[in-house]
């Protein structure tokens, strides 16, 4: 008879929280759904369960993404509530007429309703991204442009034909003309200009993998707001209009549009007669600022600031599941002396559902801050109190730490199967070359500006026992080598041999030995084997038993052996980070013959996502000038106007130097609107110009007349396209990190460009229309 005890089951992973054991439940999300909706549905159920728990357990959520959503949509809650006030402002100042500003204020919300549908028909959340991009400046663009004319046509015809200074009340039919008129006037180029900006959306659509995950339903929202804005500004504004304004209008010019034309008059008129010079000092421009974009740094997104951290704690291969608790514990009592911290939890190990297939020696650590305003220091930057808990912990022997975020650390893992920002993997056939080469390369690059958290993937140092067995001796004693295995696995591992029921519970009856003898070595020397003759031979005179340290982990990736070397970056972008790491490199890591370095993580996502757009985006340009030549008719015409969009950029380039922001798939998305804002303006005014050359005025005139007359409406909406912006270039809450690209990048284009617009496009009209005044001074003298 064996004895019979009540024995646990073999653990492969456990949890802590503030310094003591805990289980831990983690709630998976099915593919496709709402994370926010999930948690809150979660929530609503943990408190249920709450109610049928044994009395002496609590339950707690620990790790709630709901409040990081909450913030992120918080701030751009307010990112979009002060653009819009900015955009209305603006509108006062400007159109200098309550009604119209009001009117076209209108556009914002209508569109706004109309947005959100398109986006629950398209099955697209509002996040982060998706109304990451909204602009309320660009929205109400083309129904700023029909306002304003519509308003000073109606000026013009309640005046005309009168002698006094009264103004005449416009009969309905008329005033229902004139607006038609007026719309019709500039509904072309406002069309094609709004249409423009949504064509060149396009190129996000293109980005595929992560990048197009994430990028996607902003160009969905924002092609949405646009298409609905465009539909309002040539339906429901002039209607608005026509209706609305029954009384004479009176087009009064606002103290800042008086300011304005003084101050502009002479410029265009100096620009026009200088024009070689202002040409030449816009392609200097151009040429400075596109070898500026060389220095800018790189990086695939600027990474969130998620408000809690993560600790990856890495100890020594073979640490057993006891050991790990009791260093777990005493590293969380050291953590929660951080004033800032409010609570600290881990995962050890692997769970019963193993999602992270990590021995024990491997521990997530997830450190919940307070808020901010319940730190000593609130100001405090969050580097600083990384640098300072590294401080606290990595004195503490046995171990070695990552510092990250805790989706940020998922998001690098799903990337490229490690947790840190930078993945250097060495690939060949003989494992301890690779573990030499992957030691080179940490000792190399220890020194690189900027290297945080290096590492060799742990791959040796994990304690195994070796049973050897000694075919003569085992011929000897009639004993076969399965005979001994299917022994040895018994003992060691267990064998089911029967079920004990306990009402609906079954527990399993496993023969094995005790723990005490399992991890004896010297006891399993004296491990009794069966012969089949009935009588018993010790295993040390059958087998060598021999306590050996072997390899942690070997993996292969596409069929070939890999060792990982892992760094974090901190203090300056990824792109350039890499570019040194991969120069150290290679000058000083010599890689045999049959091996070779891949270098992964969200670098790689940068060069997919760069590569895709490179093609892509000089399609989409070439497309714009096929647009511009439809509207126009004209080549030259055409490339005036698109002119605007290499000074536009230029802009964009100098802004983020100016805030030492890198260039990021976020910027090149603002590069990528900037490009159709850029042409809006110089559509609206070349168009302009165009019509009056065609009623008979002359060149310098025509170009005089017309940029005075456009320079309202392109002061307005290059106003209010960018000061919709301004809120998420300064915002400094949860998720502005990831905007903050793409407002520096607009505001900036946006000013170049209305330079462009207002001083460098009349210059370069009339130098490239100056065989139109020979002509006209040919005419002249003929005439005379």
């Amino acid at each position: 008879m064996l004895p019979i005890s009540e024995g646990k089951e073999l653990r492969s992973g456990a949890a802590t929280q503030n310094g003591r054991e805990v289980v831990m439940s983690t709630v998976f999300m099915l593919i496709g759904e709402n994370s926010r909706t999930v948690a809150k549905a979660v929530a609503e159920k943990l408190k249920e369960i709450k109610s049928s728990i044994p009395q002496g357990i609590t339950v707690t959520a620990v790790y709630d993404r709901t409040s990081l959503v909450d913030k992120a949509l918080l701030t751009v809650q307010k990112n979009l509530i002060e653009g819009a006030l900015l955009v209305i402002i603006i509108l006062f100042l400007f159109l200098g007429n309550i009604r119209a500003a009001l009117l076209t204020a209108m556009v914002i919300p209508i569109a706004m309703l109309m947005t959100i549908t398109g986006m629950v028909h398209a099955k697209v959340s509002a996040n982060l991204m998706s109304l990451g991009a909204l602009d309320f400046g660009l929205i109400v663009d083309g129904a700023i442009i029909i306002v304003e004319n519509c308003m000073r046509r109606l000026s013009e015809a309640s005046r005309n034909g009168l002698k006094d200074t009264n103004i005449k009340t416009l009969p309905v039919n008329e005033r229902f003309n004139v607006v038609f008129e007026a719309t019709r006037e500039v509904i072309r180029p406002a069309l094609f200009g709004v249409f423009i900006i949504t064509v060149v959306y396009l190129p996000i659509f293109a980005l595929s993998g992560v990048e197009g995950k994430m990028f996607h339903p902003m160009a969905i929202t924002v092609v949405i707001a646009l298409v609905s804005a465009m539909i309002l500004s040539i339906t429901f504004v002039p209607a608005c209009i026509a209706l609305m304004f029954k009384k004479p209008v009176i087009e009064k010019e606002s103290v800042v549009m008086k300011g304005a034309r003084i101050v502009y008059q002479p410029i265009l008129e100096l620009s026009i007669k200088r024009r070689w010079l202002v040409v030449n000092i816009a392609l200097l421009f151009v040429v400075v600022s596109g070898y500026s974009a060389t220095k800018l740094g790189s990086e695939f997104m600027p990474n969130l600031d998620e408000g809690d951290i993560a600790m990856h704690a890495l100890r020594i291969p073979g640490t057993s599941l006891n050991q790990a608790i009791q260093l777990q514990k005493s590293l969380e009592e050291k953590i929660k002396e951080l004033p800032e911290v409010e609570r600290v939890f881990a995962k050890i190990g692997t769970a019963e559902v193993a999602t992270d297939a990590v021995p024990p020696s491997v521990a997530d650590n997830f450190i919940i801050l307070k808020p901010r305003d319940e730190w000593p220091d609130p100001n405090k930057p969050k580097d600083q109190l990384v640098d300072e808990l590294a401080a606290l912990v990595e004195p503490m022997p046995g171990s070695r730490y990552e510092f990250l975020q805790p989706i940020q650390m998922r998001f690098n893992e799903l990337l490229a199967g490690v947790r840190a920002e930078l993945a250097i993997k060495v690939f060949g056939d003989d494992f301890d070359q690779l573990i030499a080469l992957g030691n080179e390369i940490e000792k190399a690059i220890t020194n690189v500006d900027g290297v945080a958290d290096i590492a060799v993937e742990q791959t040796t140092g994990l304690p195994i026992l070796t049973i050897r067995p000694n075919r003569a001796a085992l011929s000897q004693f009639g004993i076969t080598i399965e005979e001994i295995q299917e022994q040895l696995s018994i003992a060691l591992g267990g064998k089911v041999a029967g079920q004990f029921y306990e009402g609906d519970r079954r527990t399993d009856i496993v023969v094995r030995l005790p723990e005490t003898l399992r991890t004896d070595v010297d006891g399993l020397a004296k491990l009794p084997i069966l012969r089949a003759q009935g009588d018993y031979v010790p295993l040390q005179e059958l087998a060598d038993l021999e306590l050996i340290t072997g390899y942690n982990q070997i993996y292969r990736e596409n069929g070939k052996r890999r060792v990982v070397v892992t760094a974090n970056v901190r203090g300056r972008d990824l792109g350039s980070f890499v570019q040194d790491i991969q120069k150290t490199v290679s000058q000083t890591v010599e890689i045999p013959a049959g091996y070779w370095v891949e270098y992964s993580g969200t670098y790689q996502k940068l060069q997919s996502a760069s590569k895709r757009l490179s093609i892509v985006v000089p399609i989409t340009l070439v497309l714009i000038i096929g647009l511009l030549l439809l509207a126009m008719g004209s080549m030259r015409d055409a490339l005036i106007i698109f002119s605007g969009v290499p000074l536009a950029l230029t802009g964009g380039v100098l802004s983020l130097l100016l805030r030492d922001i890198p260039f990021s798939i976020s910027a090149a998305v603002g590069f990528i609107a900037l490009s159709g804002i850029a042409i809006l303006n110089g559509l609206v005014m070349v168009a302009f110009i165009r019509d009056l050359r065609k009623d008979g005025a002359g060149l310098d005139t025509a170009i005089i007349q017309g940029a005075l007359t456009r320079l309202r409406p392109v002061l307005t909406t290059a106003l209010v396209a960018s000061l919709g912006f301004i809120p998420m270039a300064l915002n400094t809450g949860i998720g502005s990190e990831v905007q903050r690209p793409l407002a520096t990048v607009v505001i900036g284009g946006i000013i170049s460009s209305t330079i462009l617009t207002l001083v460098v496009l009349p210059a370069l009209y009339r130098l490239l229309h100056s065989h139109s005044a020979v002509e006209e001074n040919i005419s002249m003298s003929q005439s005379v």
